[in-house]
């Protein structure tokens, strides 16, 4: 049985921050560009109210992983978009694929990815191919 995605949304008037927390790499690029906003020590971490839409949006468009996009009442998913493609090693992280690409996994299965994906580079993720973190909490350097 496949494991069930965790969405978390977070209101602010016409836009809806939405979070995927399997995708989070913890980079901490939003923790950093909006601490007002982001704040992991908080219940709940996220106060899509403390900061303007438009703030929201580019603050957004920043994440590595994909796993903050926005929902825009009137508006398609930003997700949407086709990126072009491009390759970013992040120092002491995950290889960041940036566009629309196909992954498939030694089963054989294939999944569609679309923005940004990141890869495991340190392997020690539970959720390789892509990245969970681990490497913050192992030190990886490289």
């Amino acid at each position: 049985m496949a494991e069930r995605e965790i969405v978390k949304k977070y209101q602010n008037g016409d836009l809806t921050v939405v979070w995927k927390p399997q995708l989070c790499i913890h980079a901490k690029i939003c923790v950093k560009t909006l601490p007002e906003v982001y704040d992991p020590n908080e219940k709940p971490w996220i106060k899509a109210e403390n900061a303007s839409i438009e703030t929201l949006k580019s603050q957004i468009a920043k994440c590595p992983s994909g796993a903050l996009t926005y929902e825009m009442k009137g508006e398609s998913n930003a997700n949407t978009t086709s990126f072009e493609t491009k390759v970013q090693v992040m120092a002491n992280g995950p290889l960041l694929v940036h566009g629309d690409l196909e992954v498939t996994g030694v089963d054989s299965t294939s999944e569609k990815k679309t923005r940004t994906t990141a890869f495991c580079r340190c392997g020690a993720s539970k959720n390789k191919p892509y990245c969970d973190g681990t490497h913050n909490s192992i030190q990886f350097k490289g």
